[in-house]
């Protein structure tokens, strides 16, 4: 039976729903390789961390743009190439196949093994929609069909936690903050994010990490989506591992 209080039920998907890292380094050496037959000079001087630290300089030195990571990819290749002199009309082509080269991988994502199960099941009962800062597209990995609405910090022209992301995501519902519930691994992001916008936030920590001790502790820690599942139905929640090791308890 759903619970009485949420009709909207939001994901943060990277490290929430699958792991994130892994499935970045492959999309990246991907990237990589791809421009080594096309732009030696390119890979000649930078590796994948080198490229990361240039994203990072690109999204400092232009935080209006911070929020569209595939735009930021994307400028960020196609000023390198520009300062190796290759053509310009060159580097914009090669920059834009190179961010498709990095999407395709992006999206082969292997979900957490209590995703998938339990998010099909709440989907009879509840309007679920995903939220993140990232660009992996739901409906182009092995969720596709869960998520009644997806939100990106790029469709959203902001990034958690602005509360602009939260609120496209209850207007996609029809819904009130009241109504909804959200779920992220991210304490400031997620939560805190959340909570700014009066919509209660569970943490979900799935390694154990402490919760920073800054912020008012959220009204639920689980380690799997098992434990969301129970604690909207009301039974008590089961030990993990996870928690067994010294992960945060579920209140």
């Amino acid at each position: 039976m759903p619970h009485p209080r949420f009709r909207l039920i939001t994901f943060d998907l990277d490290d929430t729903v699958w792991p994130c890292e892994p499935v970045i380094r492959a999309a990246e050496e991907a990237v990589l390789d791809w421009l080594r037959a096309r732009a030696p000079r390119l890979t000649d001087r930078h590796n994948r961390l080198s490229l990361r630290e240039h994203r990072g300089r690109l999204m400092a030195e232009r935080p209006e743009l911070a929020h569209d990571l595939g735009l930021i990819r994307r400028l960020s290749i196609a000023t390198l190439l520009t300062e190796l002199e290759y053509p310009a009309e060159l580097a914009d082509r090669l920059a834009a196949e190179a961010l498709a080269v990095f999407m395709e991988q992006r999206n082969r994502i292997a979900p957490f093994a209590d995703a998938e199960p339990v998010l099909r099941r709440l989907g009879a009962d509840y309007l679920l929609v995903s939220i993140t800062n990232g660009n992996a597209d739901p409906e182009l990995t092995p969720l596709s069909g869960v998520f009644h609405h997806h939100v990106t910090a790029a469709r959203a022209g902001a990034a958690k936690p602005d509360p602009t992301v939260f609120s496209l995501a209850l207007a996609l519902a029809g819904c009130a903050p009241g109504e909804c519930l959200h779920l992220g691994d991210e304490p400031y992001l997620d939560v805190e994010g959340a909570r700014r916008l009066g919509i209660e936030a569970i943490w979900v920590n799935r390694s154990g990490r402490s919760w920073p001790t800054d912020l008012d502790p959220p009204i639920l820690t689980i380690t799997d989506l098992h434990q969301l599942a129970d604690w909207l139905d009301g039974r008590p929640l089961v030990s993990t591992p996870a928690e067994a090791s010294g992960a945060p308890d579920g209140v």
